[in-house]
């Protein structure tokens, strides 16, 4: 095991991952198709975040490269940022803090105020935005989603019928979407003009979901009482001076530097999840909760076992491959298979009975020398 404390730069990465079968990297590190295309015994990459925007996913299936991420460890601390936010803007705490700090005593009531009995408005009622729904509820808060999913709601939330309402009745706004096409700017000018008079927008999703620019102006001219953002559409590489954003300086604006999931908590659980599948992806062949692969797994092989093998093969989506694969295994007991497909790429897996060592090589052999294989492994 090689580890770095900070993201490589291109050349770097490129010489490193040459000789890797495993690679873990979190959001900074980006493995390109160029990148990719020198890593020629990658077979797995372990993504420590809840983005993959930094890793080429089609490439890496075309090459046989399973990519997984951890969507699910740090749902709870983004959450809990966001109440606090929430609070902290309701009570203009962040300008108020500032202000004793250089010096200023500005003991004010007017415009603030308590959560309890307002309204919350989510959007994108996914792993995230469901947490925090429960726990706006517990503080008194009443909550209106809205997800382009029919989703069953949690507590006494209530799901709206599109972006447009929820902007409309919320006092606070709060994104959890992820980074696509269809959420590039889906909070602009247009959408922040619909927002109530004097409410609150939030986005701890992705930098590119909110219109920087039409949200500074927004601030500026007193329609929004504030904002809190702890994503930008481009971000520092390393920690330091040099933070540049229209937000610097709007009223009653919290910015913090995409920290939502950053807790010990947090990153101990992404760690736990992330390697988990990488290792059994490596040594079972199971892909469950792949980014880019089909999800594929079989029951494990008894270590008591001698005679079974496993064969895992990668290979392009087109017909006849199957028929080729089971006329190879004919002669040999298959106890189990199975097989399912994500796009141009296959995933093909089989438990095989051989009692001769020598088999092992040529089912692989075999295999292998089919046209369409990416990649073939026999696990024991």
């Amino acid at each position: 095991v090689e580890f770095h404390t900070k993201a490589l730069d291109k050349d770097a990465l490129i010489e490193k991952i040459k000789d890797v079968h495993v690679v873990g990297i979190r959001s900074k590190t980006k493995l390109t198709q160029e990148v990719l295309s020198h890593a020629n015994k990658l077979i797995a990459i372990g993504c420590f975040c809840i983005g993959t925007n930094q890793v080429d996913l089609t490439y890496a299936a075309s090459r046989g490269i399973c990519v997984f991420n951890s969507p699910f460890s740090n749902s709870r601390s983004v959450a809990e940022l966001v109440i606090a936010e929430i609070i902290l803007l309701a009570r203009q705490l962040g300008d108020r803090s500032c202000e004793m700090h250089d010096g200023v005593w500005n003991k004010v009531s007017n415009n603030c105020y308590e959560i309890r009995g307002k309204t919350l408005g989510i959007i994108g009622y996914g792993h995230i935005g469901t947490q925090l729904g429960v726990l706006a509820e517990s503080l008194g808060m009443h909550v209106i989603w809205y997800d382009i999913l029919p989703l069953m709601p949690i507590g006494m939330s209530t799901a709206v019928e599109s972006l447009d309402e929820v902007l409309a009745e919320a006092d606070f706004v709060s994104c959890h979407v992820p980074e696509t096409p269809e959420t590039k700017n889906m909070i602009g000018a247009r959408e922040l003009a619909l927002m109530k008079p004097g409410s609150y927008l939030i986005n701890a999703s992705r930098g590119t979901v909110v219109d920087i620019d039409a949200l500074a102006a927004s601030l500026k001219s007193g329609h929004l009482a504030g904002a809190a953002v702890d994503v930008y559409p481009k971000e520092p590489l390393a920690n330091g001076p040099g933070f540049e954003s229209p937000l610097r300086n709007c009223p009653n604006t919290l910015l913090t530097p995409h920290i939502g999931g950053s807790t010990e908590e947090a990153q101990r659980m992404i760690g736990i999840e992330v390697a988990t599948a990488a290792t059994k992806f490596v040594n079972t062949g199971a892909s469950i909760n792949a980014v880019n692969f089909a999800e594929c797994d079989l029951r494990a092989i008894p270590s008591t076992d001698r005679t079974t093998v496993r064969i895992v093969n990668v290979h392009q989506n087109v017909p006849g491959v199957l028929r080729q694969i089971n006329n190879i295994l004919a002669d040999y007991n298959v106890n189990k298979q199975i097989s399912d497909s994500k796009g141009d790429v296959a995933y093909f897996m089989a438990d095989v009975t051989v009692e001769n060592s020598k088999d092992i090589n040529t089912i692989y052999e075999h295999v292998t020398a089919i046209g369409e294989n990416i990649i073939t492994r026999v696990l024991f």
